[in-house]
């Protein structure tokens, strides 16, 4: 008996030792858990369903009636008068009819260490937007590779690559790969090694940081929840151990704070809340805290929750916070650590560049607009360039006009409104967003920032253009200085003031009063490079008083620190 084995015997002795609890002790113990997500993924047939199964099976968490259903069931598609666990979670009469997954399965469990929640996804190629779906929130990638087929291919087949590239990609912590069949390849220790290397390669190339490697039947049960008398030589953790012991740290629950506001609350004169999710870090009583975008900064005097006020709140629960100042902010913006606290701020920008998981048969193609889900805020997002297409199979990023169903590819977004975001790679809740369909409010795509784009990149600590009780100008004219308009307008947007360019061939200077008076009425800045005949600007003049602003001068930082000091 290995000496991992020595120790789980020694933990199952000292629990039979324990006095019985009473039920309101094992209630609240059951509460307390810890809650680890999970999914498997993997090629076709490689036995994701057999082994939730098997895994839901040994850890009693199976109903009679629902194992006599299973057993019962016309198709079975188990040898040599085995169950077929796959039917507990592929539900869909397609999927049992095929013997595939089709949807994700969620399936839920509970051992004495820990409450589970599993995602089954499917395995085929044009089902990959499904397994992203599943994967979105989970802290473990449970990566099945079929031994058998792994000899027959020479290598890993391109789905397994595929679904631990959408791993890494989804910033997933831990990966492990449950090499399944063992049983067909004689439980051969020099197979599962083969395997083992090869894909701790290809974890290496995408720089997955915790990688485990597990031989296990399924069919069998070897290695899944009790260790394998045919596979003696493996000395890890059976899959059941390593899912019940893997550290669930969250970079979320130590990061810099965050807190999208999702809703503002006023039930009376007396109280003004704001309702959200704390989505990265910790707010606490008393912290100062700045509003983006107006950058206004305040204290925050309580915390509410149903139960009674808190002294602090962290990722990921659910507060009410109120403020000790009356400050202007609403659903869409972000409260977030004072530049005092030292904490590192988000990015501030309208352009921005991510990596976007496309699920929708009518492909993305560059200058398309869709609506942008981030944290609270819906905006508007075109897609100004594709950078590149990733092919998932070898890695190698190649040039594309579109992208298809089930294809990744890095894109560059302009939005009509700033968004404050986190690289995903540092925060998954504000680095995260949905695209959807403007006309079928269908979710389109999936994306994960990369970061904002080098040219327009500002934070919420950068200076401001304009102080907050300035008035704001309709227009902002730059006489011969085209290189200063686009600046100019980043700015602008930056400071959480939407902003265009009208320097657009197709208007006309005698135009451009009712194009500013438009752009006033939606709440916009006009900025142009043009020199206006005095009478256009007396028109302007006339419907926004004092809010024409006329820079001249060659030095860009000039122009700007002028534009600062003047309003």
């Amino acid at each position: 008996m290995n000496t991992y084995m020595d120790a789980r015997m020694d933990e199952r002795e000292a629990e039979r030792a324990k006095p019985a609890r009473t039920f309101e002790e094992f209630l609240d113990g059951h509460l307390g858990q810890e809650m680890l997500r999970f999914t498997t993924a993997g090629s076709v047939d490689d036995g994701k369903s057999t082994l939730i199964g098997r895994l839901l099976h040994d850890t009693k968490s199976v109903y009679e009636d629902q194992l006599a259903a299973v057993q019962k069931s016309r198709v079975n598609r188990a040898a040599n008068g085995h169950v077929d666990f796959s039917l507990l979670t592929d539900g869909l009469k397609a999927e049992r009819e095929q013997g595939i997954t089709i949807d994700v399965a969620y399936r839920y469990f509970s051992t004495a260490r820990r409450k589970f929640i599993i995602a089954d996804t499917p395995g085929h190629e044009q089902y990959t937007r499904n397994m992203a779906t599943g994967a979105s929130t989970a802290d473990v990638a449970i990566i099945l590779i079929d031994a058998q087929a792994f000899a027959r291919a020479g290598g890993l087949l391109p789905q397994s690559r595929r679904h631990t590239y959408i791993a890494s990609l989804l910033g997933i912590p831990h990966v492990v790969a449950a090499v399944n069949k063992m049983d067909l390849v004689g439980h051969s220790q020099a197979s599962f090694d083969t395997i083992r290397r090869a894909f701790e390669a290809l974890c290496a190339q995408l720089g997955l940081p915790d990688v485990q490697t597990i031989p296990v039947s399924a069919l069998e049960g070897d290695n899944v929840v009790t260790p394998s008398a045919s596979m003696r030589w493996y000395e890890g953790p059976t899959l059941l151990a390593y899912l019940e012991t893997v550290p669930l740290a969250l970079a979320e629950t130590t990061g810099p704070m965050r807190f999208p506001v999702q809703l503002v609350l006023r039930p009376d004169a007396n109280f003004r809340g704001f309702a959200g999710q704390v989505a990265r870090g910790t707010l606490r009583t008393g912290d100062r805290v700045m509003a983006l975008p107006s950058r206004r900064e305040t204290t925050v005097r309580r915390i509410v929750t149903y139960d009674g006020d808190l002294a602090a709140a962290s990722y990921p629960q659910s507060v009410t916070v109120e403020l000790e100042d009356e400050i202007d902010l609403s659903r869409g913006e972000m409260l977030v650590a004072a530049n005092s606290a030292g904490e590192a701020l988000p990015d501030v920008s309208n352009r921005f560049r991510a990596m976007v998981v496309w699920m929708h048969e009518e492909p993305l193609l560059a200058g398309r607009t869709y609506f942008a889900k981030h944290t609270t805020r819906t905006i508007r997002a075109t897609v100004r360039r594709i950078e590149h297409r990733v092919d998932v199979n070898t890695l190698d990023k190649l040039a594309s006009d579109a992208i298809a169903m089930n294809e990744i590819a890095e894109v560059e977004f302009e939005t009509n409104l700033p968004l404050f975001f986190d690289s995903y790679d540092a925060c998954r809740w504000t680095g995260s967003l949905i695209l959807i369909d403007s006309l079928s409010n269908a979710t389109v795509g999936a994306a994960m920032i990369v970061g904002p784009v080098a040219s327009t990149a500002t934070t919420a600590a950068s200076a401001p253009l304009l102080p907050d009780d300035a008035r704001w100008p309709v227009l902002i004219l730059l006489p011969g200085h085209a290189q200063h308009v686009e600046r100019v307008r980043d700015a602008l947007i930056g400071r959480g003031k939407p902003a265009v360019s009208i320097d657009d061939a197709l208007i006309p200077d005698s135009a451009v009063p009712a194009v500013v008076r438009a752009l006033d009425l939606a709440g916009t800045i006009a900025v142009s490079s043009r020199t206006l005949a005095p009478e256009a600007v007396a028109q302007i003049e006339g419907f926004a008083p004092g809010a024409v602003r006329v820079e001249d001068g060659a030095d860009e930082e000039a122009v700007l620190s002028r534009l600062t000091e003047r309003l």
